[in-house]
């Protein structure tokens, strides 16, 4: 089994826990609250786990391009606002459209793979990505009562619009954080990542913590006050982001965020066997679909 396939399904499962911690935040906090705790209250985690590799392993910090540091940047603001805009769309009463567009990523960052890095997927691997993420919007409309006109017409409405935007930032991220972490060069792939994950959220906290005290104080003190319940939702977000860096120094974004679908197959069986939740149909026929894109895509890449 190749190496990234089990850090990507960690990342996954940390994912999980960490959009779980966030939401439950948002209750305490705002949008720019919430986006911001991943972040402000994640990078002393990256700077300790770059340190652990450089001190404690004694691998070479790798030199910094220009290169590095413009893809790192971009990465870091493309991720900041896809969180805010996935974060936003919970204050809309009819989210779930927008919430399922948000899930289109991985054929987002296929194409932005291509265009901006020359990465190319084979055919099979396409039709996985699509067939998993055909599952994703299944599951993420599982509870809804969306027919085909009512879909026709979310189209154009503006959680569907937001709902795109943000898969198409977090895609850009995903592809700019792989340029950063490739132009390094070396010394080995876990270095690059933790050096790629440590600028970025390092940069991501300063900029926001800029804009924050700017135009939003309250939310700045907000994020102190609640510390205790958002140093959780550091730590567990940079452990899920060391694994997707670290993956997505090792293959291709479009394979890495396709694969990184099982996270909704991680939920779906936790609320059946553990919860013992009922199971709707679309969410069934959603996981079948998402599991069946994962199996095709490891065999077709």
């Amino acid at each position: 089994m190749s190496l990234w396939i089990p850090i990507t399904i960690f990342a996954a499962f940390c994912q999980n826990l960490r959009s779980a911690l966030q939401k439950h935040l948002k209750g305490k906090l705002g949008t720019t609250g919430a986006t911001f705790v991943r972040f402000g209250y994640g990078f002393p985690f990256a700077l300790l786990y770059l340190a652990v590799l450089h001190f404690g392993l004694g691998y070479a910090l790798p030199e910094a391009s220009g290169t590095f540091l413009i893809a790192g940047a971009l990465g870091g603001v493309a991720q900041i606002l896809a969180t805010f805009l996935l974060v936003h769309l919970f204050s809309f009463s009819n989210f779930v459209v927008g919430t399922a567009y948000s899930k289109t990523e991985p054929v987002q960052a296929a194409i932005f793979g291509l265009v901006l890095l020359g990465e190319t997927i084979t055919p099979a691997a396409g039709v996985a990505i699509v067939i998993g993420v055909g599952g994703v919007v299944l599951i993420s409309l599982s509870g809804a009562r969306v027919g085909p006109s009512a879909l026709l017409s979310a189209l154009t409405g503006r959680p569907a619009l937001i709902g795109l935007a943000s898969a198409a930032f977090f895609g850009i991220s995903a592809v700019c954080y792989r340029a950063a972490s490739l132009s390094l060069g070396g010394p080995n792939f876990m270095m690059q990542a933790a050096a790629t994950l440590a600028f970025v959220t390092l940069f991501q906290t300063a900029a926001m913590v800029g804009w924050m005290a700017w135009r939003e104080p309250d939310q700045l003190k907000a994020s102190v006050v609640h510390w205790r319940s958002a140093i959780w939702v550091g730590l567990v977000g940079i452990a899920g982001s060391a694994g997707w860096f670290t993956a997505m120094t090792l293959e291709k974004v479009a394979y890495v965020r396709a694969l990184g679908q099982i996270e909704l197959v991680f939920t779906f069986l936790a609320s059946w066997l553990v919860f013992r939740e009922t199971v709707r149909p679309r969410e069934a026929l959603g996981t079948v679909l998402i599991a069946s894109g994962i199996v095709l895509l490891l065999l077709g890449r």
